[in-house]
């Protein structure tokens, strides 16, 4: 009875060690990867702030009864585009990025070019809108630069802790997938450079 017992007694706590592993993963690897997905949702918050901030100018530009339509048009669409572009947060893969990128940069380049013709109308560059645009603009991309890089951070960490042997096991067996970080384009760790004063003296 006792050759039975001792090996029954390491199976039970080997089996205890290994289902304490398992859960202890588990749970790592959950509060990992909500902590990233936290981290997408203030990325998108920032862009979010810098489409806001962008509708106040539009607004008061679509007020201007003689105002180049044809660049207000674009801007519109633009941003039309890059609130549309959404990303699942449990799954958030290479192409998805690439998309939101590829949108939220074509509504920053449209808007730069609005910005260019806005200086030829003074009554415009007067009001208060477009002098708290101003003040603020600056302050929003590096909001959203710091959002970024905080995302790759949470990224990085679950992707780790995930991918290491011999926690990847476990990952592929809960169903943790290796996810995407945000690539930005080369140069855009700057802030936009608006020509404000290309028509003055």
């Amino acid at each position: 009875m006792k050759k039975f017992l001792i090996p029954l007694i390491i199976l039970v706590v080997v089996a205890f060690g290994l289902y304490n592993w398992a859960v202890g993963f588990n749970n790592t690897a959950v509060e990992h990867e909500a902590n990233a997905k936290t981290a997408w949702a203030d990325v998108e918050s920032s862009y979010q702030r810098r489409n806001d901030l962008y509708s106040t100018v539009i607004s008061t530009v679509q007020g201007a009864s003689d105002f180049e339509r044809g660049t207000l048009k674009d801007v519109i669409e633009a941003r039309s585009k890059a609130t549309s572009v959404t990303i699942d947060p449990s799954n958030i893969t290479p192409e998805q990025l690439a998309k939101f990128q590829q949108a939220q940069t074509g509504l920053q380049g449209a808007f730069n070019k609005l910005m260019v013709v806005v200086e030829r109308y003074p009554e415009l560059t007067a009001t208060q809108t477009y002098k708290d645009f101003i003040a603020q603009q600056e302050g929003t991309e590096n909001r959203i630069n710091v959002a970024r890089d905080r995302f790759n951070d949470a990224v990085n960490t679950y992707d780790i802790f995930t991918t290491k042997f011999p926690g990847k096991i476990l990952a592929n067996l809960f169903g943790f997938k290796e996810m995407a970080r945000y690539k930005s384009d080369p140069g855009s760790e700057k802030v936009p450079e608006l020509d404000f004063n290309n028509n003055k003296d």
